[in-house]
């Protein structure tokens, strides 16, 4: 509705019922089929920007395992043109605060070859430390990489109403790597990492490494450490591929 100039519109004292269906066409998990239904709108409308949709749900552009073959689909997607999602997301004033993340590399969880089942996570709320915990897939271990060089923890979402999402940073004051919100980083180059699949993550600004080391000290005995490189690999599972410009 609101990609081809419909509005969508508050009424307070509104009345509206839902008729539920004495047995469902489905079974009782619809996470299956809230996934194929949310790609199926994803591909149809959203056209570049489609990408936004798999990383929110978690999902391998390259290989989505949900069956979108439904009747229709082909139909939808004879739609007009000039609604597509380009056009909004860029030109409607609504948007313009929201985050845009098309220039996201890759997403899902940051792991390292040393450390099997754990993850780059957030850590505390009340904390600035990046660190490692089990992975569990939720939205304090959900990574991005961008084309710039920007390594972010946290929900995907609105930068209004999802604040918890931060740059990993090297600020070069000591061995622990810091999460800051990307905006309030002093100097641009402490925020920004050099990364390759199974490769190392390598700090732009001081050229070290983020790496795992061995700590009776620490949670799980591993501390997440920024330090001289010393061959570590890591792997972030899903890649987005970028339309040429």
């Amino acid at each position: 509705v609101w990609q081809c100039g419909g509005s969508m519109e508050v009424l307070p004292c509104a009345r509206v019922a839902h008729i539920e269906r004495t047995k469902k066409p489905y079974n009782n998990d619809i996470d299956y089929y809230a996934k194929r239904n949310a790609l199926r709108a994803a591909e149809v409308w959203m056209d570049e920007y489609k990408s936004h949709v798999y990383m929110a749900w978690n999902i391998p552009m390259n290989q989505p395992m949900i069956d979108m073959s439904q009747p229709g689909n082909e139909a939808m997607r004879i739609r007009i043109t000039q609604c597509g999602a380009r056009y909004h997301l860029e030109s409607c004033k609504e948007t313009h605060n929201r985050a845009v993340y098309r220039m996201t590399m890759c997403y899902y969880d940051v792991r390292n070859s040393k450390a099997s089942g754990y993850c780059l996570d957030q850590g505390a709320e009340d904390d600035d430390k990046a660190i490692l915990y089990p992975c569990h897939g939720m939205s304090s271990q959900l990574a991005r990489y961008s084309t710039e060089g920007l390594l972010q923890l946290g929900p995907l979402g609105s930068t209004t109403f999802l604040p918890d999402t931060k740059c990993l940073v090297d600020d070069g004051r000591g061995r622990t790597p810091r999460l800051k919100k990307c905006e309030a980083v002093s100097r641009n180059s402490q925020r920004l990492w050099d990364f390759t699949q199974n490769g190392p993550i390598i700090s732009r600004d001081t050229g070290r490494c983020l790496e795992v080391e061995m700590s009776k000290d620490a949670n799980f005995g591993l501390r997440l450490v920024v330090q001289r490189c010393s061959g570590q690999k890591w792997m972030i599972r899903n890649w987005v591929k970028h339309p040429r410009h």
